[in-house]
């Protein structure tokens, strides 16, 4: 059956949309729970080398192991430092995407290194453990857990405390968002800002644009019903879904550190995402958003070369001059 005119879907950026059977042969759509494991081990989110995070001795490499979150198991931190930066340091704790259920702290953080070598910044890349096997809170309490744990060593990380943000895409882009409100809640640590790149922020998975999408682009409603329900199981979509869980159950966004939020015109999350910028803005708080017009789930990551993957990376560093420049 066609879709009738009211769901007709918008169309995708030509130069993205050329590229898109190459990535869907690698990444469906519709993502099911019995493709993680082929996922896992030969996915599209291949892992930089040690080399490629070094850049020709531009930063030092660290994998250090710190305690989780009230006896939860040790965690990984992947720590990338400046070796001749000069002036005050900020630092980048970073999240990666995966929609809960693939990655490691290697995933996605080039660009985080690049922000790094622009701004002078420390790079934080947590490793928290993926859902089904580990489910809400575990892998937010780890990412907390990392997070505090870089504030406290602010001067061991040579960075200036004041400086400090959360980011990530996708998955991770949730669980930042997340970052900001526990860290609000619980009165720290501090965040002088968070970057929310295309965030996963609503396991109700009932937006125009998710039934809009569905079978189409990358990460349809199917693949974001098989990541909220590894994340939450039975309880995805019901009652009691914890705001740190799925931001977009928070009532009050108030307070929150100033926020970056982009998404495609042509992705599940672009009316869930346009909706939390929204309301944070009637909440009296910060927010930038940006719509790429066309543009899919992960089109950056995936479409690197594409115009407006281009356009959309240097938004973000236009947002970081303006916080970071004061």
């Amino acid at each position: 059956m066609s879709l009738s005119v009211e769901m007709t879907p918008p169309p995708f950026d030509p130069e993205l949309g050329a590229a898109l059977p190459a990535i869907t042969e690698m990444m469906p759509a519709a993502l099911t729970a019995d493709l993680i494991p082929a996922l896992r081990t030969g996915g599209p989110l291949g892992a930089p080398t040690d080399d490629d995070l070094r850049r020709d001795g531009k930063f030092t490499l660290e994998e250090r192991t710190v305690p989780g979150l009230d006896g939860d198991p040790d965690i990984s931190l992947l720590i990338l430092r400046p070796t001749a930066a000069t002036g005050t340091l900020g630092c980048v704790y970073f999240t990666h995407g995966g929609g809960m259920i693939l990655g490691d702290n290697r995933t996605g953080v080039l660009e985080a290194l690049d922000w790094a070598e622009e701004f002078g910044l420390v790079v934080v890349s947590v490793e928290y453990r993926l859902a089904p096997e580990t489910p809400h809170p575990g892998p937010v309490n780890d990412c907390y857990a990392g997070l505090a744990w870089t504030a406290e060593h602010a001067d061991e990380l040579g960075y200036e405390p004041g400086r400090l943000i959360v980011a990530g895409g996708s998955a991770g882009g949730g669980l930042a968002a997340a970052l900001a409100l526990m860290a609000r809640d619980k009165g720290g640590p501090a965040l002088a800002g968070q970057m929310l790149i295309y965030p996963m922020l609503d396991d109700r998975n009932d937006t125009y644009s998710a039934r809009q999408m569905a079978g189409r682009g990358i990460w349809d409603s199917t693949a974001n019903d098989t990541g909220w329900t590894a994340l939450l199981g039975a309880a995805r979509g019901g009652p009691d879904v914890s705001p740190y869980a799925a931001p977009a159950r928070e009532t009050d966004l108030s307070n929150l550190p100033p926020a970056f939020i982009d998404v495609g015109s042509a992705e599940t999350f672009r009316d869930e995402d346009v909706a939390y910028a929204n309301r944070i803005w009637q909440a009296g708080g910060r927010a930038e958003l940006h719509v790429w017009p066309g543009a899919f789930h992960g089109f950056d990551a995936t479409v690197p070369q594409a115009g407006i993957s281009q356009e959309a990376r240097a938004a973000r560093v236009r947002w970081l001059h303006r916080l970071l420049d004061v």
